[in-house]
């Protein structure tokens, strides 16, 4: 019973959430195209907030914990663990003060409304995986622009997502060249539960009534050269958080 009421919901989550992408999708463009970046990045946020108001109707719970001030006057990268594609939202909406920007792969630049036109117009980078010498370039690039903007970088160095929840080894080279660029910065480590349950059945049906922990752990300063043992530390930090539950 409980399954067959799970599907149900899930259908009418996607239509919710679909109707979401396609709606922000329209008002995203016609601000973009004829105000700029700030109109639109309102739409991504408030996107972001339906899609948390979406997943109301599965009974999915959203804990995020965020007790630590962080300042809004110098760029901050924000590194964390990666287990579905719904770590991304309560990320936007929480942190938005902050003006979160991606790395992601080039496949997401096209074909998702609302998600695709965000990642190509709004500040975040996308790249070719399989072109490491180019993508290593536009990191850097886009390490720049964010100093330059003031605005905040969101890395999921695991490289892929973490069917089971248990974290994966960092993959440091992106990171390491955005470290190189982004010397003013703060780092943040944010630890990220239970999303992987979300995506267990292939996100469909989304199983009813998960609870999704996030915890933004205190930041640190790039004081350090060795930013090996520097992003060492950050790893060891989020791991912690999620292997002692």
């Amino acid at each position: 019973m409980q399954k067959t009421f799970s599907y149900l919901l899930s259908i009418l989550y996607y239509i919710s959430f679909g109707s979401c992408l396609v709606f922000f999708h329209v008002l995203q463009s016609i601000s973009f195209f004829t105000i700029g970046y700030r109109p639109q990045k309102f739409f991504v946020d408030i996107l972001n907030l339906m899609i948390l108001k979406c997943l109301n109707l599965l009974g999915t719970k959203i804990e995020f914990n965020h007790t630590h001030k962080l300042p809004l006057n110098r760029p901050i990268i924000f590194v964390a663990n990666h287990q579905s594609t719904y770590d991304v939202p309560p990320i936007i909406w929480h942190l938005r003060k902050h003006h979160i920007k991606f790395v992601s792969k080039k496949e997401l630049g096209k074909g998702i409304p609302s998600v695709s036109f965000n990642l190509r117009h709004g500040g975040s980078v996308l790249i070719d995986r399989n072109k490491p010498k180019q993508a290593i370039e536009l990191v850097r690039d886009f390490g720049k622009k964010l100093c330059e903007n003031n605005h905040s970088a969101m890395i999921f160095p695991e490289g892929t997502r973490s069917k089971d929840g248990f974290p994966k080894k960092f993959q440091k080279t992106g990171l390491l060249n955005l470290l190189e660029c982004m010397p003013n910065a703060l780092i943040v480590p944010v630890s990220i539960e239970n999303s992987w349950e979300m995506a267990k059945h292939k996100y469909f049906p989304i199983p009813i009534g998960v609870k999704l922990n996030f915890k933004v752990h205190k930041s640190i300063e790039i004081k350090s050269d060795n930013h090996d043992l520097l992003l060492d530390r950050v790893e060891a930090i989020i791991k912690k958080e999620i292997l002692e539950k």
